[in-house]
């Protein structure tokens, strides 16, 4: 049987893609969600792969989560920190609960994944784990201040964990895509996606897929030499 992964933010969208790659090359997965209940239960039901809701910006949550995982499927060797979230605003209109909830999801959820599953992959001798960041991380946004600042905290997280745990044969890297053709970006204006496709060099949207390959790439037993990377996946848009 292959090793556990946990993905989180996994029953849709780019963490879907991560989620059935996964399953297909071999690995036991579980998806994380947060929210819809009826598109985990049909990502379950069409997938075969194990959906549990659980909030990753709250540590006690986090906790009980991999506590139940762990007792149900063996030890966590791969964490994939993909969950996030937008409350975009421009910062004269910003609430203190729309920063609070990006950092909390976006970058406060890869200090718990990854603080619950540390001490296991130290005793183990190995771990992957993966950190989805963002071009708007790279580059920042307008109107994003909050999530711009998630995404590069978790930038320079995954550096740092890299170098703690590199002694211990788990490395850490970060993925951060450009605009990808999800339920996210869609919903974006049509003008307003027709501007941000016209900035991409190869001049499409990413695909999930796109992602999900390289965190296939990164998370492979193979991959023991590659850690505290970012890989941007952006079609050229942004060259960092």
């Amino acid at each position: 049987m292959g090793r556990l992964a946990i993905v989180t933010g996994g029953t849709r969208g780019i963490g879907r893609e991560i989620s059935v790659t996964l399953k297909k090359a071999g690995y036991k997965v579980v998806a994380n969600y947060g929210g819809n209940d009826e598109a985990a239960a049909k990502f379950t039901a069409e997938t075969g792969i194990p959906s549990m809701k659980w909030d990753v910006g709250s540590y006690p949550a986090c906790e009980a989560a991999m506590s139940k995982i762990v007792a149900e499927h063996g030890p966590v060797e791969i964490i994939v920190n993909n969950a996030g979230i937008t409350r975009d605003a421009t910062l004269h209109r910003m609430s203190y609960q729309m920063w609070e909830e990006v950092i909390h999801t976006n970058l406060t959820s890869c200090f718990n994944m990854a603080r619950l599953a540390i001490d296991s992959m130290r005793e183990r001798g190995f771990g992957r784990i993966v950190n989805i960041g963002s071009i708007n991380g790279q580059a920042g946004q307008y109107g994003q201040v909050n999530y711009a600042a998630a995404k590069s905290g978790i930038h320079g997280f995954t550096k740092a964990l890299a170098q703690e745990g590199a002694a211990k044969n788990i490395t850490v890297n970060a993925i951060a895509p450009g605009y990808v053709d999800t339920d996210m970006v869609r919903a974006v204006p049509p003008a307003v996606l027709e501007k941000i496709i016209a900035k991409i060099p190869v001049g499409r949207l990413g695909r999930a897929e796109d992602i999900a390959r390289c965190v296939m790439f990164l998370i492979a037993d193979e991959a023991d030499f590659i850690t505290g990377s970012t890989l941007s996946v952006n079609g050229g848009q942004h060259m960092y």
